[in-house]
């Protein structure tokens, strides 16, 4: 499971290189979140335009990276495809996590 991260005016961004977020691949993207987020911006948005199929274990992997950053850090989520926010709407995770239909609105603070 790949990631890449770049900065941009203070705001991490991190952009999943993978098309699904699942069983599989969750203990990796904990582990490689861990990694790309240590001593990064206080905000942090994770693009997720690429990904098509998130399962429970996707999701929990998301929340155990929320909450590796701590509470003076932000994680927000972009570029959601159809089936990936229905998860977090369907689980009501889009009440922890703030939603972006694309990365522009999470880069300007427009919320979905």
């Amino acid at each position: 499971m790949g990631l890449s991260s770049t900065t941009t005016n203070n705001i991490q961004i991190i952009t999943v290189q993978s098309n699904r977020i699942d069983a599989a691949m969750a203990i990796q993207f904990k582990e490689n979140m861990r990694t790309e987020t240590e001593g990064g911006a206080v905000r942090v948005v994770l693009d997720l335009s690429g990904v098509a199929f998130i399962d429970s274990s996707g999701l929990g992997a998301i929340v155990a990276a929320m909450k590796q950053l701590g509470a003076e850090r932000r994680l927000d989520l972009a570029g959601l495809q159809p089936f990936v926010e229905k998860v977090f709407r369907l689980t009501r995770m889009d009440t922890v996590f703030k939603l972006y239909p694309t990365m522009d609105d999470a880069l300007s603070g427009a919320p979905d």
